[in-house]
């Protein structure tokens, strides 16, 4: 069957608020061309992000009703914790309120001036939090990472001849721990192979480093093994998850992507001095280690969450859809990242509009023009995200169309395809961008542009 289908039924509704082209320039010039600044109830289709944006099962309301909010040892909390120790084996499990909270108790930790820590592509919280630590972010993608068009179907995958390289470079003592993300969100949401992981765990065995995982879509990578892997076809998702976890010392998890939760993070580790230490942080900055500053019922909704999100039925559905969109931006001549990602596609901006130099922000421009001319608000993943002084430049400048998790139906895909199209054959008329006011670092959020 060609026809993609749902696997579920619709039981709550939210209305849109359909704005029009002038409401939408309007809009689009208070908020100084940044769309982060936009109210939800001014935009059609919010592609923004996948992060606690989904919708929830009946089950996971459910659970929530069923939630214990005691300070401290709630059956929520136990929950929450034999869930999360049945998908990754990991027995030291730390809830916290989202994967930015995980990341900064971890690299509080870990980090400090003159240390390096390499990933095969930190995101724009995780890159923020090495730094705010003192130490430096490497990115150590693989050369077809940086090639829109390559067809590779692990482009997620860490350098492992640059990891040794860094490793020979500045010495073991100077990296505390080895990163890699799945999927490769700032990559094109590309997937990273088993056999790489087996391989930087290889690197890291000989060196005698810690593996962590940003496992923020661990069960959509476990869906592309399965998928594109040799050898992977029979085995169940929940098999491959287990492995990738087995690979690792320690993760971070935004439960708000496949968690399936509005709210929630997760770290894990299996140094016990080190999670003595993470225990305590989690106290002074977050909550009793047994809530991780949630309510019982965010704990609860994460059980369930973590249970269905490895089951096949949705993970075929989510990938089939996003891939959908992905083939129909193809097919008019849109060059994506390509093979196209599980939780988002990504435009290549630069060959959307050639005629706008790097320097003048073609990924924000064309986010602008998503917004204009379909309510369509998706976010820059380029210069303005990862520019800046004395950081290098970014290998591609993409605009990432986020796809909520059991969220929009097939016709708000296709409306996506045809603005998308439509903006894209009077691509000349967008316009290049500049900053006129910026934070000092995660910029992209909260920076004011005006049209050049």
């Amino acid at each position: 069957m060609q026809t993609i289908i749902e696997p579920f039924k619709i039981k709550s509704v939210e209305p849109i608020r359909m704005t029009t082209r002038d409401e939408r320039e309007r809009i689009l010039r208070e908020a100084s061309f940044n769309v982060f600044k936009v109210a939800a109830r001014d935009v059609i289709i919010d592609l923004l992000t996948d992060s606690g944006t989904g919708a929830m099962s009946s089950e996971q309301w459910a659970a929530m009703m069923r939630a214990d909010e005691a300070y401290a040892g709630a059956d929520s909390y136990y929950r929450f914790r034999d869930s999360v120790r049945e998908i990754t084996g990991f027995d030291h499990i730390l809830p916290t309120h989202q994967g930015r909270a995980s990341e900064r108790i971890l690299f509080r930790l870990v980090g400090k001036p003159g240390l390096v820590i390499p990933n095969n592509a930190h995101f724009d919280t995780t890159r923020a939090n090495v730094e705010d630590s003192g130490a430096e972010a490497v990115d150590l993608p693989i050369e077809e990472a940086k090639n829109s068009s390559s067809s590779h179907p692990f482009k997620g995958n860490m350098n492992i001849a640059a990891l040794e390289a860094l490793i020979d470079r500045v010495g073991a003592d100077r990296i505390p721990l080895v990163m890699v993300t799945v999927t490769n969100n700032s990559g094109g949401g590309q997937p990273v192979s088993l056999e790489n992981l087996r391989a930087v765990r290889k690197v890291c065995d000989r060196h005698r480093l810690p593996l962590f995982l940003d496992a923020c879509r661990f069960a959509e990578n476990a869906w592309f093994i399965r998928k594109r892997a040799p050898g992977q076809q029979d085995r169940t998702v929940r098999e491959i998850v287990r492995e990738m976890f087995d690979l690792a010392d320690g993760a971070t998890i935004s439960a708000k992507k496949d968690g399936l939760v509005n709210i929630g993070g997760v770290l894990l580790m299996r140094d016990d001095a080190l999670f003595q230490n993470a225990s305590t942080t989690l106290i002074l900055t977050e909550g009793f280690v047994t809530y991780g500053g949630l309510a019982g019922r965010d704990l609860d909704a994460m059980a369930q969450g973590f249970q269905e999100v490895v089951e096949h039925d949705y993970l075929s559905y989510r990938v089939r859809s996003t891939e959908y969109l992905g083939m129909k931006l193809l097919e008019a001549g849109i060059q994506i990242v390509e093979p196209p990602g599980g939780h988002a596609i990504f435009i290549d901006a630069g060959h959307f509009c050639p005629h706008i130099p790097a320097e003048q922000f073609p990924g924000q421009a064309v986010a602008c023009g998503l917004y204009r001319y379909g309510g369509i608000r998706a976010s820059e993943i380029g210069s303005v995200m990862f520019g800046g002084e004395g950081r290098p430049a970014p290998n591609m400048e993409l605009v990432r169309l986020a796809i909520p998790r059991r969220t929009y139906t097939q016709s708000h895909v296709d409306y996506v395809v045809e603005a998308t199209i439509e903006l894209f054959k009077d691509r000349e008329s967008l316009k290049g961008l500049k900053i006129i006011e910026q934070p000092p670092s995660l910029r992209h959020f909260q920076a004011r542009f005006a049209e050049i």
